[in-house]
């Protein structure tokens, strides 16, 4: 006997409306969705309700869409959940990590806390896969990490969390090789680094020992490279070729490349390339107070480019809303994606390429088979959900609902 159920009264996307040629509106159609072991069995379309003795769930009409991934956030400092505190000001990153010396010891005590809070934030917005970074440093050690995995335990039915072993205070600059390998035999996922100039101070022993780290223990790479200028765009080329040299192929991020916002677009178009040539992805927080790194030049050249929230309301940034709906829109606004088919294009920079519909109008998402996290919303379209950040509804993961309700 199954133990699945049905989702009743869904809006899907059904195709584009056109007017000389151009995309003028979002077709949807009502369909219901049957549930099992955690992924849509089967999709019946139509006004007409199935007939059943399985349970049902009306979704009256809510537009669904794939739930969003955050792919670069820190929940392990943060002040988000505790008392209010503004940012204090510094002049280079070099401050603000010495401010992290004292910091990191006093928020220890709390950090399980205030990550568990962190991520049902990120939850009440539709997130269901995040990526984390988590601090690996000489103050607090693992500790964090104990803290950041035992909240993800807490979590472990409502959303996925990939944590990136990250040395916040410079992979060579704190010597944290060690508590970096003993991360990844504790649970983290990914070898993080950040900024081989400037913070490690020797880009080829910083650029290696990430490798060394990663090929021993099989895990993908993700580091921070704020450098600005041609500084940065030689650390990428670094990085591309130990890349290849390794054989990580598609196993290597970017956090913010900066560097990419600061050179000529015809400069960016070549380094797109040989980032894509490796499967090197890039993630931005979309930044309003520097200039915005080129995304739409960088995912036309095949670079797969995510979001991420980064700070929320921490000693970087007393900013931050923890929905990566916003940041769609906020990169929407800021390229003038202004069109119902742009808009809903960026909706595929949160949820990993998937969009309802292709650039051509063919149905995309959802299909048999599919894992059944989907976020419904009170929105027309995509188009309408990434300009208007729609309120969300209930969230899905796996099948079940794991914040709001039908």
């Amino acid at each position: 006997m199954s133990t699945g159920y049905w989702i009743t009264n869904v809006r899907l996307e059904s195709g584009y409306r056109k007017e000389n040629d151009k995309v003028v509106a979002t077709q949807t159609e009502i369909a219901h969705l049957l549930i099992e072991d955690g992924r849509i069995a089967r999709i019946e379309y139509g006004a007409q309700v199935p007939q059943t003795d399985l349970p049902k769930q009306d979704a009256a009409g809510l537009l669904a869409l794939p739930s969003f991934r955050d792919m670069h956030i820190h929940i392990d400092k943060t002040y988000y959940g505790g008392p209010w505190k503004a940012v204090t000001p510094i002049k280079t990153i070099l401050d603000r990590l010495a401010e992290e010396a004292n910091l990191m010891t006093k928020l220890l005590p709390t950090a399980q806390e205030r990550a568990e809070k962190m991520l049902a934030l990120l939850l009440s917005s539709g997130t269901t896969h995040v990526r984390s970074h988590c601090n690996i440093d000489p103050y607090i050690g693992l500790k964090n990490l104990e803290a950041t995995l035992a909240a993800i335990e807490t979590f472990r039915e409502k959303l996925s969390v990939e944590v990136v072993a990250f040395p916040q205070q410079g992979l060579l600059r704190s010597n944290q090789v060690e508590n970096i390998r003993e991360a990844l035999k504790m649970g983290a996922t990914y070898v993080g680094g950040v900024d081989p100039a400037t913070v490690d101070q020797n880009i080829e022993k910083s650029l290696a020992s990430v490798f060394e780290l990663a090929v021993e223990a099989d895990a993908p790479i993700d580091l921070h490279l704020h450098d600005p200028d041609h500084l940065g765009i030689f650390t990428f080329k670094r990085l591309a070729k130990m890349t290849e040299d390794a054989g990580w192929k598609g196993r290597v991020t970017i956090s913010h490349a900066n560097s990419l916002a600061d050179i000529s677009l015809e400069e960016a178009a070549d380094v797109a390339e040989m980032l894509a040539a490796q499967g090197i992805s890039i993630t931005s927080t979309v930044p309003v107070v520097k200039p915005t790194i080129p995304i739409p030049l960088l995912h036309e050249k095949g670079v797969s480019v995510s979001l991420g929230d980064d700070s929320i309301t921490d000693h970087w940034s007393p900013f931050g809303q923890g929905d990566s709906l916003e940041k769609a829109g906020r990169l929407a606004e800021r390229f003038r994606k202004q069109d119902e088919l742009s808009l809903s294009q960026a909706l595929g920079f949160i949820t990993g390429g998937k969009t309802p519909l292709d650039k051509e109008g063919n149905r995309q998402w959802p299909n048999v088979g599919d894992e059944a996290d989907i976020v419904f919303l009170h929105a027309a379209s995509a188009g309408e959900a990434v300009a208007r950040r729609s309120k969300r509804q209930a969230v899905m993961f796996k099948g079940k609902v794991v914040h709001g309700s039908l």
